[in-house]
């Protein structure tokens, strides 16, 4: 057969024996043709990716609430609409070879470090139709699933429950929502469902409620918990340790709740007795029931800087909760 006879062929494939289920075969073809002829596979999948709509969407998505958001906050960018731009200006050639190197090396810097593993949350399973991805996000009521955030506060994520590179699938059992803090917080450690919190999780009377709190009076935040200054302290500086999610005290706080607020205490402990050298010790403690001095019903950690002479007779420290007990 000449060439001219293959070329015929293939159109004839094309245009009358092909069966399409996708555009996945004419794809290739036009890759291949576009290539000379030869290409690599990996080549071909990049076709792929550069057709899907779906992909394009998701990334555009992705690239308005994560990097374009702090990008524009540092002072790095502009965007006008759709028009992203640096704000240094026109470069020259040498400019923009040392940032693209520059770049270049911090990614890939980043990718040594962190292995395939930055891309867990698209890996092995395909990505969220928009179908699902907008029944997920309508079933949550518009917020977090573990600290109640809603998109006005922060961007929203729909999240693989059991992660992607574990084998969780983008179906809509495997998934729920979580403001981006919390789902970076969890990565692909975790697999815990919570959506299965009750509407009481979070509760519209409640202070406490990460939802309800003021954001301006978080002094800092870690995964599960964050930290506010006691409306009435024991002493300066005295802070509350309190889980985003509302659960009655200390005791119904989940495993990963009690091991984000211990490294949050060890983090403001650090932090108090670097700006504040008169700082000699800590009390540490919780309030479990009414009998025991509750009276806000959602849990919190009571983090108390202590100073030498704050009281005349420190001995005892937390039994001081019944104070004919402190002294021993």
């Amino acid at each position: 057969m000449s060439k001219q006879d293959v070329i015929d062929d293939l159109l004839d494939y094309l245009e009358n024996r092909m069966q399409m289920s996708h555009i996945y075969q004419p794809l290739v073809i036009r890759c291949l043709v576009e290539a000379d002829g030869t290409a690599t596979i990996r080549q071909i999948a990049q076709a792929f990716v550069a057709q899907d709509e779906s992909q394009l969407q998701y990334y555009e998505k992705r690239a308005k609430e994560m990097p374009l958001r702090v990008l524009l906050k540092n002072g790095v960018i502009e965007r006008q609409g759709d028009l992203v731009r640096l704000k240094v200006g026109k470069l020259t050639f040498e400019q923009k070879a040392q940032l693209k190197m520059t770049c270049e090396r911090k990614m890939q810097e980043f990718i040594v470090n962190r292995g395939l593993k930055i891309w867990d949350y698209r890996l092995l399973d395909g990505p969220v139709s928009g179908t699902v991805y907008f029944d997920v996000m309508k079933e949550s009521g518009g917020k977090c699933a573990l600290c109640g955030a809603t998109k006005e506060s922060r961007p929203l994520d729909v999240d693989h429950i059991i992660p992607a590179s574990r084998g969780g699938k983008s179906t809509k059992d495997n998934l729920q929502v979580l403001c981006f803090k919390c789902n970076r917080s969890k990565g692909n450690r975790d697999s815990t469902d919570f959506r299965s919190s009750t509407e009481a999780d979070f509760e519209t009377s409640c202070p406490f409620c990460y939802s309800n709190m003021e954001k301006s009076k978080v002094v800092e935040e870690n995964g599960t918990v964050y930290a506010v200054k006691d409306g009435c302290p024991v002493s300066e500086g005295h802070l509350l340790i309190i889980p985003k999610r509302h659960t009655r005290d200390y005791f119904t706080m989940t495993t990963r709740e009690r091991r984000d607020a211990e490294d949050l205490l060890r983090v403001l402990k650090a932090q108090k007795e670097l700006e504040d050298k008169s700082v000699t010790g800590f009390n540490v403690g919780m309030n479990s029931g009414e009998s025991a001095g509750q009276t806000i019903f959602h849990a919190h950690i009571h983090l108390i800087p202590r100073r030498n002479g704050d009281t005349p007779n420190p001995r005892g420290g937390v039994r001081g909760v019944i104070p004919d007990k402190m002294s021993y």
